[in-house]
């Protein structure tokens, strides 16, 4: 019986996350990015391949194939105009969907009573939606620097009455040296990449490797962060910083679960 409530209460907490994804739908563009933005629309650009940016909280497969299949949007891109060769986009999200929320506080994260949680590049807030869900994190801040997507943020708070736990700080994740000291729990999903030049990346990440330094707690990233900083030039040795975590990415095997999504979720421990 216990489960059989546990099972409801998990699905009705799925439907408010999905009115929320609805809300936001309604507020958006397709693509999800602001004009705002210019630095990472013009990143999607510049990608060698053609490369769509779909924001995985907001549409799910299921919603990506209607749109298709409405002609509202394309999984392909044409390789010589004209003719019938085509090759599949690249799809970028800079938000997790549904199952991976679920998946970052059923399986990746451990109890979150009492802890404090701060989502960095919070963008629509869903790690922070879902936190206030599937978690009983104490706080949880986002940390966004730009200002329609704190709006945004700021008007489902209100809404679904997030306000006793969730706080949207508007700000450069540069300037919150002493939230990140506090934090249990950091959250980076693919977050400077696509808003920032190299050397900015570079002095986030020291910035972030300098602070993030509460021993025990965790910090969770997508792409893992030897990839994250193959990319740029920073002294952080990161065998002296964190111990990755083992996770275990086949637990949603009866599902129909995009496990290449998973298997990009990384936790580490602070040391």
């Amino acid at each position: 019986m216990a489960d059989d409530f546990d099972e409801l209460v998990v699905t009705n907490n799925d439907v408010v996350l999905k009115n929320i994804a609805e809300d936001l739908r309604n507020r958006l563009p397709m693509e999800a990015m602001f004009n705002s933005e210019h630095q990472a629309v013009q990143k999607i650009h510049q990608h060698p391949l053609p490369m769509i940016h779909v924001d995985a909280f907001l549409y799910d497969d299921d919603f990506v194939d209607s749109l298709c299949e409405e002609g509202k949007m394309s999984r392909n891109y044409c390789t010589e105009c004209g003719s019938y060769k085509t090759a599949s986009l690249e799809f970028i999200s800079h938000s997790f969907s549904l199952m991976e929320l679920k998946f970052l506080y059923h399986h990746v994260l451990p109890d979150l009573t009492g802890k404090v949680v701060v989502d960095v590049g919070s963008r629509l807030g869903a790690v922070l939606f879902a936190g206030y869900l599937y978690s009983s994190a104490s706080q949880l801040y986002g940390v966004e620097m730009n200002a329609d997507f704190c709006q945004l943020q700021e008007m489902m708070v209100t809404k679904y009455q997030f306000i006793d736990r969730i706080k949207v700080v508007h700000a450069d994740i540069c300037t919150q040296a002493s939230l990140l000291q506090k934090a249990d729990v950091v959250v980076m999903n693919n977050v400077f990449e696509y808003f920032l030049d190299r050397q900015e990346q570079a002095r986030a990440w020291e910035f972030v490797a300098c602070n993030v330094t509460k021993r025990g707690s965790l910090l969770v990233t997508v792409p893992s962060l030897t990839e994250s900083l193959s990319k740029v030039q920073t002294d952080i040795q990161l065998g002296q910083w964190v111990e990755e975590m083992q996770l275990n990415y086949d637990v949603y095997v009866e599902k129909d679960v995009d496990r290449e999504a998973l298997v990009q979720i990384h936790l580490y421990k602070i040391l």
